[in-house]
C-alpha cells in the first residue's frame, strides 16, 4: 500500500537566543525565535517533523501567519496524497499558497523526514547523498565593545574557532568592530564579514577598502539584494561575495548567475522552500562555478538537522564553514537528543529521516 499524508499537525515554540550570541546586524536584533514545529503523520503511521524558522524582517512569515497557512491551506491541499513524490507535494503546496517559502519548507522538512523514515533511510541519503558526514561551521559576532568580547568569549567556550562579523551599520563602526574582532581572533582565525544589504553602494567600497586591513575571508551580502551590479562591481575589485539575501529560490539564483554577482551562495533550506529544493539549488550554482554554504536564519534543532542533511547531500560544499549553529545560539534545545556539534564542526548521526526528534514533552503538545 502507498503511504498517504494522514494528518498534519503544528505547535508554536519561542525560544530566547542565549544573552551573550544575541546577533545584531543591518536588519535589527535576532533575540528571540518565535517559530512553528510541524509534524507529518503517514497513513503507515510514520512520523516526520519540521521547522518553519520564519522571521518578519525576512520573508514576511512568522509562526502565527505559517499555523493559519498550515491549518487552513495546506493541510487541506495535502492530506491524502501519496508521500512520494515529496517534489510533486512541494508543487501542490505552490498551487495553494503564494510565496511563504519559510512556511512551505517547514511542512517540506517533515514530508521529506517522513518519506526518507519509510525508506529507513538517513534523509541525506534520500536526497543523494551523503558526500560527506560532517561539516565544518562558524559562528557570528556582532555588537560593539564589551557587547563584541561576550560574544567572542562565549563563542571560544562553545569551541569555535571561526566567526562572521556583523557590519553594515555605518562604516565607523564596522571599522571598529572588525579591528576588535580582529584582536580578538588573532591574525590567523578565519573571519568573514557581512553586511545584511545594510552598505549602500558607495559605502561598500569604502568599507572594503579600510576593512581589507583586517583580512577579512569574503564580504556576505555587502549591499542591497537587489543591487546584482553593485555586487559585481565588488567582485570585480578581487573580493570574494557571497550572495545571501539576494538568493531567495531559483529564479533568483539565475539572475545572480547571469549577472556575474557572487563567488559562493549562501543556501538556506527555509528560502529555497525546502530540502529537495536546496540541495537542486546548490547543483546548479556548482554546475556554473558557485561554491555554496549553508546559511542560518536562527534555526532550531529540527531546523538545524535539516541544514546538516542538505549540506552532506550537496554534491560540493563551500571551504568556508557553514552557518549550522542551532545547537548553540540557544540555552534550550528542542530536540530530544541534540545534533552531534562541537563549535568546530557539526556531524551527522545514524538515525533514519532527520536522525533526531522533538522532545517527549513537546511532542504531547502537538495540535
Amino acid at each position: 500500500m502507498t503511504a498517504r499524508v494522514a494528518a498534519l499537525h503544528t505547535l508554536a515554540v519561542s525560544l530566547p537566543a542565549r544573552g551573550d550570541l544575541v546577533v545584531r546586524g543591518a536588519k535589527g536584533a535576532h533575540d528571540r525565535s518565535d517559530f512553528l514545529l510541524v509534524r507529518v503523520v503517514t497513513t503507515e503511521g510514520v512520523e516526520g517533523y519540521g521547522e518553519v524558522s520564519a522571521t518578519p524582517l525576512w520573508s514576511g512569515e512568522d509562526a502565527a501567519s505559517a499555523q493559519h497557512f498550515v491549518r487552513e491551506v495546506l493541510a487541506p491541499a495535502l492530506l491524502g496524497k501519496a508521500l512520494a513524490p515529496v517534489g510533486g507535494l512541494e508543487s501542490i503546496m505552490d498551487r495553494a499558497l503564494a510565496a511563504n517559502p519559510f512556511t512551505k519548507a517547514g511542512v517540506s522538512i517533515a514530508l521529506w523526514d517522513a518519506y526518507a523514515r519509510t525508506l529507513g533511510v538517513p534523509l541525506t541519503t534520500a536526497l543523494g547523498g551523503p558526500y560527506r558526514e560532517e561539516v565544518p561551521i562558524k559562528l557570528s559576532l556582532s555588537g560593539d565593545g564589551h557587547e563584541i568580547e561576550r560574544a567572542y568569549a562565549a563563542a571560544v567556550a562553545a569551541g569555535f574557532s571561526s566567526f562572521k562579523v556583523k557590519v553594515g551599520l555605518g562604516v565607523a563602526g564596522d571599522i571598529a568592530r572588525m579591528a576588535k574582532a580582529r584582536e580578538l581572533a588573532g591574525p590567523e582565525a578565519f573571519l568573514g564579514m557581512d553586511a545584511n544589504g545594510g552598505w549602500r553602494r558607495s559605502e561598500a567600497a569604502t568599507a572594503v577598502r579600510a576593512l581589507a586591513a583586517y583580512s577579512p575571508a569574503f564580504v556576505e551580502q555587502p549591499v542591497a539584494p537587489g543591487d546584482l551590479d553593485g555586487m559585481a562591481a565588488l567582485r570585480a575589485a578581487g573580493f570574494p561575495v557571497i550572495a545571501d539575501e539576494a538568493v531567495f529560490g531559483t529564479e533568483d539564483l539565475v539572475r545572480v548567475i547571469g549577472a556575474g554577482a557572487a563567488d559562493v551562495i549562501s543556501l538556506y533550506v527555509g528560502k529555497a522552500g525546502g530540502p529537495g529544493r536546496a540541495v537542486a539549488m546548490g547543483g546548479l550554482a556548482s554546475a556554473f562555478g558557485l561554491d555554496v554554504l549553508i546559511g542560518s536564519n536562527g534555526e532550531l534543532g529540527l531546523g538545524a538537522a535539516a541544514q546538516l542533511h542538505v549540506a552532506c547531500a550537496l554534491g560540493s560544499l563551500s571551504a568556508f564553514p557553514s552557518d549550522i549553529i542551532g545547537a548553540h545560539y540557544y540555552a534550550d534545545d528542542i530536540l530530544e537528543t541534540p545534533l552531534d556539534s562541537n563549535g568546530f564542526r557539526v556531524r551527522l548521526g545514524t538515525g533514519t529521516g532527520l536522525g533526531v526528534a522533538p522532545r517527549e514533552d513537546l511532542r504531547r503538545r502537538f495540535a
